[in-house]
């Protein structure tokens, strides 16, 4: 049987609201509210009937979702980074790299990768190299350096040959090792 708050509310329906309204809620909103407001912007951010620029408009108001996650305390670290990495990347990729903005910066989001980053590649592979033997931490956070690092190919071919580029080519390989 079902209950009154069971039954979804066509109002609250958050695919359907406009940009400013769903910018609104977002900076009022906290913890599930956030990433459904994030879910349903990137909804908009994906959808090619939309003209470039609209698409970049909700697409950054998904980053604005994502990273409240982060301020609000609720959203745990690693999952709302890999979220923004793969969304900046998907941008740059369908939409065009911009220089002029940071979130849709290659150099940007090269940069941003690897600060966000605790080991080197050589550390990572060195402790891949028995993660078995690791601490359940350990492993996690080997886990959570491969998922942060999972847009890297798509990245490198945008970067300059270079310190930045050549640390990530080599993440990029160190990536396959990790658990």
């Amino acid at each position: 049987m079902s209950t009154d708050t069971d039954r979804v509310d066509p109002g609250h329906d958050l695919s359907t609201w406009p940009l400013d309204q769903l910018r609104t809620y977002i900076h009022a909103a906290s913890g599930q509210q956030l990433e459904a407001a994030r879910a349903a912007a990137q909804g908009h951010a994906y959808d090619s009937t939309h003209p470039k620029e609209v698409r970049r408009q909700w697409a950054k108001l998904s980053l604005l979702a994502n990273r409240r996650m982060l301020t609000d305390g609720k959203g745990h670290h690693a999952p709302v980074t890999r979220q923004d990495f793969m969304l900046r990347m998907w941008v740059i990729d369908r939409l065009g790299p911009d220089d002029t903005d940071p979130s849709w910066s290659p150099e940007a989001l090269a940069s941003d990768t690897l600060a966000a980053l605790a080991f080197t590649p050589a550390q990572a592979a060195a402790l891949a190299g028995s993660w078995r033997d690791l601490a359940i931490e350990q492993i996690r956070e080997l886990r959570w350096h491969k998922n942060l690092t999972a847009h890297l190919d798509s990245l490198v071919g945008y970067l300059a040959p270079g310190p930045t580029r050549d640390q990530l080519v080599a993440w990029s390989a160190t990536r396959q090792r990790l658990p």
